[in-house]
């Protein structure tokens, strides 16, 4: 009887976008756009409890699933900075500063990670909960594709990097253009709600695709160059999982 080591008995991650999407968006919007007036919350406390839902839930992720990473790290410090620039009554412009500022460092941390022996793109594209990079390389090697499909990493890790320019350059724009009341004011806190909610259509959705279409890239790349198909070189533990759905379905 062997005993469970710390990374089996933390719980699987499983994506629930549209939970994140209510904690991280949908609520601290509506609370810093309808609740900062003196008659409900007040500025103050609007922003402090708005802010404490994406802040809670970041730290909840980290903690229980132990998605210990830089990206996620740097998104409670953003969350942070902007509870500070609210409460310490900064200028409003230091807010389209730290909004550009948090996805060009993670743009830049992936094009220095080129020149590393871990790219970020490695990490978070072409990993082993995703793939089965063992099988991939194997199949590389063997039609002598690897200094290629090397090359493409690269690029996909450029295109990768360009997808954070754009939310940077977007960041930096709608705060600008939303965010123009003095910090620590109820027009503020609205004017943050406002731009929380109008960043994920204009700003999240296109990056997504971005992400998406670079994955394609990526995959296109691994099927010419070991023409297995995506069924063959999914990570063994994702074939499990599709394997087990379908016993389900044919049992019920």
């Amino acid at each position: 009887m062997t005993s469970d080591s710390p990374s089996n008995t933390t719980p699987e991650h499983q994506p629930r976008p549209w939970i994140d999407l209510l904690v991280s968006i949908i609520i601290p919007s509506v609370i810093l756009m309808k609740f900062s007036g003196d008659e409900h919350l007040g500025s103050v406390n609007a922003l402090i409890i708005g802010l404490a839902f994406p802040l809670g839930w970041g730290l909840f992720e980290l903690i229980r699933y132990r998605k210990r990473n830089f990206i996620a790290l740097l998104g409670l410090i953003s969350v942070g900075l902007t509870g500070g620039i609210g409460l310490l009554e900064l200028d409003a412009g230091w807010l389209a500063i730290k909004e550009a500022a948090v996805p060009a460092v993670i743009g830049l941390a992936v094009l220095i990670s080129t020149r590393t022996r871990y790219p970020l793109v490695r990490a978070l594209l072409y990993n082993p909960n995703v793939l089965d990079v063992d099988k991939i390389h194997a199949s590389l090697e063997e039609r002598g594709g690897v200094e290629e499909f090397e090359g493409r990493l690269l690029n996909a890790s450029y295109f990768f990097a360009g997808t954070f320019l754009f939310s940077s350059i977007m960041n930096f724009i709608l705060a600008k253009w939303i965010v123009v009341s003095p910090s620590g004011t109820e027009a503020f806190n609205e004017e943050l709600g406002r731009m929380t909610l109008v960043s994920y259509p204009m700003i999240a959705i296109p990056s997504m695709v971005m992400m998406v279409l670079i994955f394609y890239y990526l995959w296109r790349t691994i099927r010419r160059l070991t023409g297995h198909t995506l069924e063959e070189v999914m990570a063994p533990h994702l074939v499990e999982k599709e394997k087990e759905k379908q016993r389900k379905k044919e049992r019920s």
